[in-house]
């Protein structure tokens, strides 16, 4: 019953991982509209700040090791982990888009052709984004890998550091195409310029954050690979930059 219940749960995690990237596209892409719109540009911009958190905080809180571990000390199975980590991302980004107040107040718009340019660019994003995710291992980031070796009764398999594509240029390419998920649009309403400022900081600090995990579970070798590689292009000093 615990191994079915089990492999159900590794199904549904990523039937819904499915259906989030599919309205996640359209909302980023900034043609699905919100079904509800606020009347007080103010009220709105704050109820969507709080979303934009809502998605934000749990995202990087349940990546904390101390997290994980009081996670599974209370009956998850360790394989199981990055498949309810899954869920909880996905239902935080659901919540998000199907909340999502729009307010028609217009702080910036692409002229043409420029704004064609700025569409292709959000494509290229998806593009990057997919390539990024293929370097680092998909099944990883959705909890695929080990959930899948856990049905099968094989032994787990080791997570490894790689340097390589682009991961030899920048330490954080999957976050940097995301940051293009979000800014390449070509009108920028009120809620969008919340939803931009929001998880651009959130992006930031969750690349600190990646950093000190890695360091901690990889050692001197990420310690090398910082003072070696930036965390984003010029990146002039602080901790996205190369750290000595």
């Amino acid at each position: 019953m615990r191994r079915t219940a089990g492999i159900l749960f590794g199904l549904a995690a990523h039937a819904l991982f499915a259906v989030t990237v599919w309205h996640l596209f359209w909302f980023l892409k900034g043609e699905a509209r919100a079904a509800a719109h606020d009347p007080a540009p103010v009220s709105a911009a704050a109820f969507d700040l709080g979303l934009a958190l809502f998605f934000a905080v749990p995202h990087s809180l349940f990546l904390v090791p101390a997290v994980r571990t009081w996670i599974v000390g209370r009956g998850l199975a360790a394989p199981l982990y990055g498949c309810f980590y899954c869920v909880v991302t996905c239902a935080a980004l659901l919540t998000t888009i199907l909340c999502w107040r729009t307010v028609d107040v217009v702080l910036w718009r692409w002229p043409a052709p420029l704004d064609r340019a700025v569409q292709w660019c959000f494509i290229g994003s998806w593009a990057g984004l997919v390539y990024s995710l293929h370097l680092t291992g998909l099944g990883w980031q959705t909890g695929l890998t080990p959930w899948w070796h856990w049905a099968r009764g094989l032994p787990q398999p080791r997570r490894v550091f790689a340097e390589h594509g682009a991961y030899r240029f920048l330490r954080h390419p999957v976050y940097m195409s995301f940051l293009g998920l979000i800014w390449f649009v070509p009108v920028v309403t009120l809620d969008r310029g919340v939803l931009i400022a929001a998880w651009t900081a959130y992006i930031f600090v969750g690349s600190v954050l990646k950093d000190r995990r890695l360091v901690r579970f990889i050692g001197a070798a990420y310690r090398d690979y910082q003072a070696r590689v930036p965390g984003y292009p010029g990146m002039p000093a602080g901790p996205l930059a190369r750290v000595r």
